[in-house]
């Protein structure tokens, strides 16, 4: 009696209300498109994505799957906030691990609606595009959609001159090392069928930010796809998250993807690193023979000391960003990493001696005590420093 009487208590509005949340409900339960947004430090741009998805995809059963790396700003915060109001909205948040392919694989593993799409949540992306990308996709026209900036139709507003040249040169790079047909395998914008997806994710890799670029380059031509044009926007709150290592980062995707996952992303990043620490031992070892004078065993010293030290700051903020190490870890990270490249050194010289007592080429012996050096600071650095708690 109780309970009748408090459900004849209702005002029309409340009983509305009520039947819109169910709806709701529902619509998420059985979503035929899920939204996948990674997002980082982006709370002042993630209730306008909302309701702008909210808005465009009326009349599709829809989720959004916000993938959070634990910002610091408090951006999952804001998403659960939306997610208590409404059940189409979830909220992945990621503690220790960083990066934009991994959050969007992340997301789209943890939905069952047969379509994945992924969009930015700094609002450039074109979210009026998703119903045509989804209705390309349920035609079976496609298994792959991708918002593309190289075709006819698409317009930018927000996409600075350096930023584009960038941008156009990496897919030059990747379209003729990869032999990637479509027109822009760099875009972040792309809708998938999330059993084609499912099929590719165990070879896909969790770092870096190009995202679809793995995915197409993984498919080795087998994925249907269909490029749409898209107006690319301005940002409207905070700052772009890409900085100066994403050229590098890149670069060590496209040749992950070039020998054909032979070795892995991370291993690849590591010794392009370590090729740079070598100019940069190299160089201070010139430096401190020719202009100051110092002994050669002082200079070599101090060589070493720098390239260790540049290598440990690179590989900190690229090779293991998504493990990144801050304050005191830093330090008590870069003391094992002398450690390790310390013995890494005993190794290279060991293995390049006992190479060239078997055949005395110099450089074969020079090669195989490198790479004997790479494996083992590698293998040491993922156990010791950058090591996952």
């Amino acid at each position: 009696m109780n309970e009748a009487i408090r459900s004849g208590s209702e005002n029309p509005r409340q009983a509305q209300d009520k039947a819109h949340d169910h709806a709701r409900g529902t619509a998420s339960r059985s979503a035929e498109l899920s939204v996948v947004v990674p997002t980082f430090n982006e709370r002042d741009n993630v209730t306008v994505l909302y309701r702008r998805l909210e808005a465009v995809l009326s009349g599709i059963a829809w989720e959004v799957v916000f993938v959070d790396d634990n910002s610091p700003d408090g951006t999952w915060d804001v998403v659960r906030a939306l997610a208590q109001r409404d059940s189409r909205v979830r909220c992945i948040r990621r503690i220790g691990r960083r990066g934009l392919s991994g959050a969007c694989i992340e997301g789209i593993l943890a939905s069952s609606a047969p379509y994945a799409a992924v969009i930015d949540a700094d609002l450039q992306h074109d979210e009026t595009q998703l119903p045509k990308m989804l209705s390309l996709l349920a035609s079976g026209q496609a298994d792959l959609v991708v918002g593309s900036r190289y075709i006819e139709g698409y317009k930018s507003q927000g996409f600075n001159k350096q930023r584009a040249g960038a941008s156009a040169l990496a897919t030059e790079v990747a379209k003729k090392m990869l032999r990637v047909e479509i027109a822009d395998p760099m875009s972040g914008f792309f809708m998938v069928r999330a059993d084609r997806f499912e099929q590719l994710a165990p070879k896909l890799s969790v770092h870096g930010f190009k995202i679809l670029l793995d995915l197409v380059a993984s498919a080795n031509g087998n994925l249907r796809a269909v490029e749409v044009p898209y107006t690319f926007g301005q940002r409207q709150h905070g700052e772009s998250k890409l900085d100066s290592m994403v050229a590098l980062d890149f670069l060590g995707l496209v040749l992950a993807k070039f020998t054909n996952d032979a070795v892995s992303l991370r291993f690849l990043l590591f010794a392009m690193v370590g090729g740079i620490g070598l100019v940069v031992h190299l160089t201070t070892l010139f430096i401190a023979l020719r202009l100051f004078k110092v002994p050669f065993a002082e200079a070599q010293a101090s060589g070493a000391i720098v390239a260790m030290t540049s290598n440990f700051i690179l590989n900190n903020f690229l090779t293991y960003r998504d493990q990144r190490l801050k304050g005191f870890a830093l330090l008590r990270g870069l003391i094992a990493f002398y450690i390790v490249c310390s013995v890494g050194l005993l190794a290279n010289v060991g293995v390049a001696f006992s190479v060239y007592d078997q055949e005395p080429i110099w450089w074969l012996a020079g090669m195989a005590g490198a790479l004997m050096g790479v494996v083992w600071n590698y293998a040491m650095s993922g156990l010791f420093v950058w090591r996952k708690k």
